[in-house]
């Protein structure tokens, strides 16, 4: 393994943030087998670290932020493979394509079983290890937990949807990883920002939302996929774009703050 797995900062509030693809790091065992496409890291959650970092401090919110790309695995897969989406076009644990469906691999050269097993333990267990500790201290410190997935993606994407991506895809696996209320609440700021949305459209959240929300047990998980072109540029070198940026910031702080306002009413014990 080379370097550390993620980056935590923790913060007071029950407020957590996971960035799951903002990684970019590839080791060189693995990166000599991709093709000049996939070395690009095209598929990269860019920048999302950035967008989020001075509102996660002001809300003082624990983030983990993955240092790994997600060529080497998906820290937002079922670890046994398993697809978040039957029927429809998808990655895998371990990616074999880009998003546009190019090789991600020279041939011959993509991860065997045991390859896949050994990233597993090496990149993806030791995130979701401190992922599950983080909720169980914040659930231990405030009786409840806000678990917020930070994601984004190009916004247009024939493989995975049609036309062009709502800005703002807010994801709770179809109801089971969020409250009913807490969920219309952030969909009323999204409702009323200047920005397009959709709720459980074509991201219903992935495996983190899915696994680790139980709002039974006061642990509330929401995934929230962005339109790149709302913040950064979708060409190389994918170039963050403040301006864009700056207009987004608030309405993704307000959706937080909507976050935090409703455990504060309806959690805190």
């Amino acid at each position: 393994m080379e370097g550390e797995v993620f980056t935590l900062m923790r913060g007071t509030s029950p407020l957590l943030l996971s960035q799951p693809h903002a990684g970019q790091e590839i080791p060189v065992s693995i990166e000599r087998r991709l093709t000049d496409a996939a070395k690009a890291k095209p598929d990269t959650d860019w920048h999302i670290d950035r967008l989020y970092q001075q509102m996660a401090e002001e809300l003082d919110a624990t983030v983990v932020t993955a240092h790994f790309s997600r060529y080497v695995i998906d820290l937002n897969r079922d670890p046994d493979g398993v697809s978040l989406y039957p029927g429809q076009n998808v990655t895998e644990l371990c990616p074999t394509t880009l998003f546009d469906n190019a090789k991600l691999y020279l041939d011959g050269l993509e991860p065997d079983i045991e390859e896949i097993e050994t990233r597993r333990g090496v990149f993806w267990q030791p995130y979701h290890d401190v992922l599950a500790e983080e909720i169980e201290r914040i659930k231990a410190q405030h009786g409840y937990v806000l678990l917020y997935d930070c994601h984004s993606i190009r916004s247009v994407l024939p493989r995975f949807f049609e036309g062009r991506l709502p800005t703002l895809n807010i994801g709770t696996g179809d109801g089971i990883s969020a409250d009913a209320s807490l969920t219309e609440a952030v969909e009323k700021i999204a409702s009323t920002s200047p920005y397009s949305h959709a709720l459980n459209g074509r991201f219903k959240g992935g495996f983190i939302t899915r696994h680790y929300g139980d709002p039974a047990n006061n642990i509330q998980a929401l995934q929230m996929e962005l339109a790149q072109e709302d913040y950064m540029s979708e060409k190389a070198p994918f170039s963050y774009l403040p301006e864009k940026a700056t207009a987004l910031q608030p309405t993704l702080k307000q959706i937080l703050e909507t976050l935090l306002d409703y455990g504060r009413k309806r959690l805190a014990t």
